[in-house]
């Protein structure tokens, strides 16, 4: 017997544009990492849920990288620069498994999953908080040699990361 909710869902997703199956794809591959993360010792799902959200985001990069794509650069950039930060979080959970820093890749998935269902997050405090933990993050990360330091630094130094994930960057257009 099939569950009529699942199929209704099926349906939908089936007439969606686009931009909204990736942001219900974003969304599900969100609640998948959080239900991994809530179970740390079953280290074969947390690999298993990270291999299929490194598998989404290869085919966003794919998309985005494609000449006939229709993003506008700054976006596509940003994208490119937050699927690196996939990428390489991917690598480093696959190598050595973590449940607590699964929550780093459900928030950027319900971020994105949310821009593109149209529901952005409503409080600017939340945006702004998780953009100061990421800049502390990349701070963390440079060499000590490093000639100036971040934009934003000596603000990001004294508001550390609560969990100690780092977030990604927001997407939003580069300056010039």
């Amino acid at each position: 017997m099939s569950n009529p909710y699942a199929s209704q869902q099926r349906a939908a997703l089936e007439n969606a544009p686009p931009q909204a199956a990736e942001g219900y794809a974003l969304i599900e591959l969100a609640r998948r990492l959080d239900d991994a993360a809530k179970t740390p010792e079953d280290i074969e799902t947390i690999r298993e849920v990270v291999r299929l959200n490194w598998r989404v985001w290869t085919i966003f990069q794919a998309e985005l990288v494609d000449p006939a794509c229709q993003t506008p650069i700054a976006i596509r950039e940003n994208l490119l620069s937050l699927s690196n930060f996939i990428d390489k979080r991917s690598a480093e959970l696959i190598a050595t498994p973590d449940a607590a820093k699964l929550i780093v890749l459900v928030n950027v998935n319900r971020q994105i999953g949310a821009g593109l269902l149209g529901s952005p997050s409503d409080d600017p405090e939340e945006t702004e908080r998780l953009r100061q933990e990421f800049a502390a993050q990349q701070q963390a990360q440079q060499p000590a040699s490093a000639e100036t330091p971040a934009a934003g630094a000596e603000e990001t130094a004294e508001t550390p990361a609560p969990d100690g994930q780092p977030e990604p960057p927001p997407v939003t257009s580069r300056e010039a």
